[in-house]
């Protein structure tokens, strides 16, 4: 974690790449190597990543939202909106959450139009 809060996404991922294959029912280990991937632009990683902490746990918001931004970088906005949605109604106070689904829907409407 003073890895990734250091700057240093891809050597934090290194480590907890090890981390998670020890201790792999770790929901934290597993949430701190999805959030070093995403920094470091692993963004199908992440996603995995993500995915992996909603199989064990569906109500982890944080994963959907997370989940949603990975599959947003890769460019499948359309799998990014469920995720964000998901998100979003677990937790509509959020306004991280919503500002993403927001941008997401509306970089839709845009090519919708196109």
């Amino acid at each position: 974690m003073k890895l990734l809060r250091e700057g240093s996404p891809a050597a934090a991922c290194a480590l907890l790449e090890r981390a998670a294959e020890a201790a792999p029912e770790s929901r934290s280990v597993r949430e701190a190597l999805a959030r070093a991937q995403f920094n470091s632009r692993q963004y199908a990683e992440a996603a995995d990543s993500f995915r992996l902490i909603l199989d064990a746990n569906p109500a982890e918001d944080y994963a959907y939202f997370g989940l949603g931004l990975a599959l947003w970088r890769t460019g499948d906005m359309e799998a990014a909106q469920e995720p964000l949605a998901i998100a979003v109604a677990m937790r509509p106070d959020h306004r991280d959450y919503v500002s993403a689904l927001k941008s997401v829907r509306a970089t839709l409407r845009a090519r919708r139009e196109m």
